[in-house]
């Protein structure tokens, strides 16, 4: 039986090394055989082998684009799963109760997310203010974000009268009214890697994000995000996603993907 590659010849960790120096994204981090055959997936029908593709990355700004597209799962949708905003619109009104929400999307894709919290905080808790902010590591993502549109199929789960009150009608999507931008505000952010304030939000969203990371990772990142949260804090991930002991980190679970920091 031959050994395993060292990271030396082996040609998958050298075009990840490659990809992050163009574009800060650790594909490592990420669980390994799924990221490598989606990689493959696309360098099979562009080159004769990874460093060849990742050669035409670093030559070719749409292919770079393209790949990234595919890679870092950017999708979303105005309230996306439904059943989760309806658990967290009890949660919002709680916590706005002192006046102040000072709430995170984490991994916020182009800020579907962050701006549904928006309205949704304008629905339950009218008179408090609100600041929402979206993080994300492709530039490109935080772009679109700031500029607060959606597709029609982006929209496809929102509930029409918030819909239709929150954002204003184009003719080809639907973009966020000045009062939901004003609440919300999108940064390039790492977060694998960058500081994390202790004790700085009330509430936290991270939803179908660690899903692709590997099991150290994605544990990791729940610690960063906890850290984060103040005593009372909430965090919430993604339908399909769990904390991993949630008690020995100092939460309980009030919902299958609602966690709650002891006070």
């Amino acid at each position: 039986m031959s050994a395993e590659p060292t990271a030396r010849h082996d040609e998958f960790l050298q075009f990840c090394a490659g990809v992050r120096r163009l574009t800060g994204i650790d594909l490592t981090q990420y669980k390994r055989r799924q990221m490598e055959r989606r990689v493959r997936t696309f360098a099979d029908r562009r080159a004769p082998d990874l460093a060849g593709y990742l050669q035409l990355l670093s030559e070719n700004r749409d292919e770079l684009n393209d790949f990234l597209d595919r890679v870092t799962i950017n999708v979303s949708q105005l309230w996306r799963n439904p059943e989760q905003w309806q658990a967290l619109a009890k949660i919002v009104a709680d916590l706005a109760q002192t006046g102040t929400l000072r709430a995170w999307s984490a991994g916020c894709s182009y800020g579907a997310e962050a701006y549904t919290l928006a309205a949704i905080g304008r629905e339950v808790a009218p008179g408090a203010r609100l600041e929402i902010l979206g993080t994300d590591i492709d530039k490109r993502m935080v772009a679109r974000a700031r500029e607060g549109f959606f597709t029609i199929d982006d929209a496809r789960s929102a509930p029409a009268v918030q819909l239709k009150k929150w954002f204003d009608h184009e003719a080809d999507g639907w973009r966020a009214k000045p009062e939901l931008r004003l609440l919300t505000r999108f940064d390039t952010g790492d977060l694998l890697n960058d500081r994390v304030q202790a004790g700085r939000f009330d509430l936290v969203l991270c939803r179908n994000v660690v899903i692709y990371f590997t099991e150290p990772v994605r544990d990791a990142l729940h610690r960063r995000l906890i850290e984060s949260l103040r005593p009372g804090g909430y965090l919430m991930v993604g339908s399909s996603e769990r904390v991993a002991e949630p008690r020995t980190l100092g939460l309980d679970c009030p919902a299958p993907f609602i966690y709650r920091k002891a006070a």
